[in-house]
């Protein structure tokens, strides 16, 4: 329990996130009442390496159908969720750790007319809150890099999939031996950063109950897309709803040691697109 709180205490758990979220809605032009569309929040909302466009390629890996009934864990503000139910007709179920995560992602939601399509609960992907065969899919994006116990966060995974049923995945991973620079933004301090090599989270996997359907080494996009972004940054700023909204003044350190990490192949990054074996 102290790991889960201190992991949720990171992202910024609490009602001071939720705050700054809201007033810069406000500042922004988005007032109670004005729909919003995913796009006008789409860098703050889309907490992963590549944002919008990563979740896009991980969509068509997945290729869901209408009514797929999606469980996203690490579903943060729940930007992907609403992509998939937005672009594919999908229901998703969001669960994260983090309460006020939970809490804007509906709130998000209910701006964008989604409510009907997506929810979202406060939870452990290591106890996953669900029935025994319950989706169609699963799919996670930057969340394993806090689970501790492989093992148990994949066999959670099978568990709530459907025989047959797809898992779809893109984390960063561990790709030389020793000590990576922190803070990034999954963690500011190493214990609460637990990757494994790209062997290791798939032998993991296999283990679990799955099959093998795809699995790629997207380090070097990944590489190419944050560099931009910190490029940007440095002639423009961030955007005033960014990710630096829930990480606090830290957020350019912990984008450039991510950066130096994927740059000195100290990490990697994958994805991959599983099947629970029937």
């Amino acid at each position: 329990m102290e790991a889960q709180t201190s992991i949720a205490r990171h992202y910024g758990d609490g009602t001071d996130v939720e705050r700054r979220v809201e007033e810069e809605l406000r500042a922004s032009g988005f007032v109670s009442g004005k729909k919003l569309s995913p796009r006008d929040v789409a860098e703050l909302d889309q907490f992963h390496l590549g944002g919008p466009e990563a979740t896009e390629e991980l969509a068509r890996l997945l290729a869901p159908s209408p009514r797929t009934h999606v469980l996203d864990i690490g579903s943060g503000l729940g930007g992907p969720a609403r992509y998939l139910a937005a672009e594919f007709g999908c229901c998703v179920s969001g669960i994260d750790l983090t309460a006020a995560y939970c809490r804007l992602a509906s709130l998000l939601s209910e701006r964008m007319g989604l409510q009907g399509y997506v929810e979202f609960r406060q939870g452990d992907a290591q106890q996953l809150p669900f029935s025994d065969n319950s989706f169609d899919a699963v799919w996670t994006q930057h969340t394993s890099m806090n689970v501790a116990d492989k093992a148990k966060f994949y066999e959670e995974i099978a568990r709530v999939l459907k025989p047959g049923g797809r898992f779809v995945m893109y984390d960063v991973t561990q790709y030389t031996e020793g000590p990576i620079f922190l803070p990034v933004p999954w963690a500011r301090h190493s214990d609460s950063s637990h990757l494994a090599t790209a062997d290791e989270m798939r032998e993991a996997i296999l283990r679990a109950g799955f099959s093998l359907v795809a699995w790629n080494d997207v380090s070097e996009i990944a590489l190419s897309r944050l560099g931009n972004m910190i490029a940007k940054s440095k002639t423009s700023g961030f955007p005033r709803l960014g990710l630096h909204l829930l990480m606090g003044a830290e957020f350019p350190e912990m984008i450039r040691n991510l950066h130096a990490n994927l740059e000195q192949r100290r990490c990697a990054v994958m994805q991959g697109l599983f099947a629970r074996v029937e």
